[in-house]
């Protein structure tokens, strides 16, 4: 009957623990009263090291959600600082043990009972991670206490904590280091060996989770040395000691996991985590590393797995990207054509990530032609980029997930191509083909995302020169696309791609004839009137910033005008002319966005000016013409001269 009653309250206290860690993960805490997740804590800890297993495994997992609730919060990084507080027998020595107060965790300090605000002084960046050490100490320290009868385990792995604990505990090591990353990295190389380990285990489930604490260890590494990092320089893990982790990892059991053919998830996994690793790391590991990395990847990619495939896909798409790979023509061939294959895969989710990898790739192809020039187009063969194309214009008709991307990689293909490529018939067709792929997703029923892209990309078409942009039977096509969309789509950042696109051409030449300049011109004047026009409360924030971008268009195509265009835009400043100069000077004062510099502003200035003076030289050449358009953007120049003086 004792054991009965035992059983059942050790079952109510594994349940209260899982209902408070669905709370915690659905509660915002960052808006809440400052002390919370504190009481929560606190009460939780005595039953980390309950006798029984469910109630232990239920506690890490509050644990875990406390670590993952709206990261990162003061409150909790405060109470991770905590003194190391040993809940493990066999913890070490150096460890603090309060096992012998039963009421040990009611002993905090005043100010973490009620979460006051001298909380979060500032705490030293290497200070011991009392959580930390706890789970690593579960998961690979043997345990020396008996299991309660509730545990469930086998004479082989009776050592350690049973697997449901270690699971849980690898788990909340994922968390904190995705959520408190710059705590963890002193424990780099520490939490490095745990995933090793865990990966050398018989056990699936525990090989999986160190591969996935792996992931997110890399992940931590490279978000660090992203430009926008908040984390100062002096405190970020440094490339070489990026290096020196991903060569123990890559000379340890990570190799053997990617090649685990019998374990695909675990493949899977260990290749999100060779996807993670730091670029400037990778430049700096040794020549066989790197050609280990490369070979494993490719081979992968044609799995038949098509998890452990859309993974590798993934993966290349990410390296393509590294700066010492991506200037490498038969590195990125290799890439292209594994790409290309997936791209043609049964799987949906394997054609998604190869979309992705493929507009990375294209992304790459723009870069090395800005920075390496003719050198790296005339060594990548046409075959394989007229391939790209093709591929990519029938991704392009694919679900949406391909589509997204594969009109991204359109964009940067038809950018990349030169005048050689263009006028080879074996070209023609598909450039034709690939231009209309672009208008009919522009015009499509796809999501906004699809659209953005496709808009994007016509922009990026418009960039090359070398396209008969204004000749061509499909520039008619691709103006009438845009300017649609620019008037009437729901979403205001496709108006505001589509508004960017328009302003793209750098010739008179590439608008066309008279009447199709006048019909982009009228348009863009249209969306201006219409730009506050939405039925969605959330777009109204993005006004501002697409009267902006219209605004920036039509100067564009002012300072581009010639004498024949002006009777149209003449009449659109008779008749929409103060509503034009009330937006023109929102523009010119504001901007797009808020933190607009002063040089900026200035820059914006003289291209109206510019604009003025191409006008008035254009009217001059005519006897008798009339300068009411150098009159209005006078006064308009004028007009925000003066409200800015005020």
């Amino acid at each position: 009957m004792e054991q009965r009653k035992e059983k059942n309250l050790q079952g109510r206290k594994a349940k209260l623990a899982i209902c408070l860690a669905t709370l915690v993960s659905n509660a915002p805490y960052h808006r809440l009263k400052v002390g919370l997740l504190t009481r929560v804590w606190n009460h939780i800890k005595p039953y980390i090291r309950n006798k029984d297993v469910n109630v232990r495994v239920s506690s890490l997992t509050l644990l875990g959600a406390i670590v993952s609730a709206q990261t990162p919060l003061p409150e909790v990084k405060v109470l991770l600082q905590q003194p190391s507080v040993s809940l493990l027998p066999n913890a070490g020595p150096a460890v603090i043990t309060r096992l012998g107060d039963p009421d040990w965790w009611r002993n905090e300090t005043l100010q973490e009972a009620e979460g006051r605000a001298s909380l979060y002084s500032e705490q030293p960046q290497a200070e011991s991670c009392w959580l930390i050490r706890l789970c690593i100490s579960l998961v690979v320290n043997p345990r020396e206490d008996s299991y309660s009868d509730s545990d469930v385990g086998s004479a082989a792995n009776i050592q350690y904590e049973p697997s449901p604990v270690r699971l849980e505990a690898l788990q909340v090591l994922a968390r904190l280091v995705k959520g408190y990353f710059s705590m963890a990295q002193s424990y780099l190389m520490e939490l490095g060996e745990v995933a090793c380990k865990c990966m050398q285990e018989t056990d699936a489930s525990i090989q999986l989770h160190g591969a996935k604490l792996l992931e997110e260890l890399g992940t931590g590494i490279v978000q660090q040395q992203k430009p926008d990092s908040s984390v100062p320089i002096s405190q970020r893990v440094t490339v070489c000691e990026a290096a020196t982790f991903w060569n123990m990892i890559l000379s340890g059991p990570l190799p053997g996991a990617l090649q685990n053919e019998q374990h695909p998830t675990l493949q899977t996994s260990a290749c999100d985590a060779l996807s993670s690793v730091l670029p400037d790391a990778f430049t700096s590991l040794p020549d066989k590393c790197q050609i280990l990395c490369i070979t494993l990847l490719l081979g992968l990619n044609h799995s038949e797995n098509p998890l452990v495939k859309a993974a590798a896909a993934r993966a290349l798409g990410v390296y393509i990207l590294f700066p010492c790979l991506r200037q490498d023509v038969l590195f990125v061939a290799d890439t292209a054509n594994a790409i290309l294959m997936s791209l043609n895969d049964k799987s949906p989710n394997v054609r998604a990530k190869a979309a992705w990898s493929l507009g990375n790739l294209t992304d790459t192809l723009i870069v090395n032609m800005e920075s390496m020039g003719h050198t790296f187009q005339e060594e990548f063969s046409d075959l394989l980029l007229l391939k790209m194309l093709k591929s990519a214009t029938e991704a392009s008709k694919d679900k949406d997930k391909v589509k997204s991307n594969a009109v991204r990689a359109l964009g940067n293909l038809l950018h990349f191509l030169q005048p050689y490529h263009i006028v080879k018939p074996r070209f023609s067709e598909s450039i034709e083909s690939s231009i209309q792929a672009l208008i009919a997703t522009v015009l499509g029923d796809g999501t906004m995302k699809v659209k953005w892209n496709a808009c994007y990309a016509l922009g990026n078409v418009f960039k090359n020169t070398a396209l008969p942009l204004g000749k061509a039977t499909w520039s008619t096509d691709s103006y009438n696309a845009l300017t649609t969309v620019v008037k009437s789509c729901k979403n205001f950042k496709v108006r505001i791609k589509s508004a960017m696109a328009l302003s793209t051409p750098s010739s008179r030449q590439q608008y066309g004839s008279i009447e199709q300049f006048g019909k982009i011109w009228n348009s863009l004047i249209t969306a201006l009137q219409k730009s506050e026009d939405t039925e969605d409360f959330l777009e109204f924030k993005y006004c501002s910033s697409l009267r902006a971008q219209i605004c920036q268009a039509l100067i564009h195509m002012l300072n581009m005008a010639t004498l024949e265009d002006m009777p149209c835009i003449h009449n659109s400043l008779i008749e929409e002319g103060e509503r034009i100069k009330t937006y023109m000077l929102q523009y010119l004062k504001s901007g797009v966005d808020e933190e607009e510099t002063q040089e900026i502003q200035e820059h914006r200035d003289q291209m109206l000016k510019h604009a003025i003076d191409h006008v008035r030289s254009i009217q001059e050449t005519s006897v008798g013409m009339k300068i009411t358009e150098v009159t209005f953007f006078e006064d308009l120049l004028l007009s925000c001269e003066n409200e800015i003086k005020a």
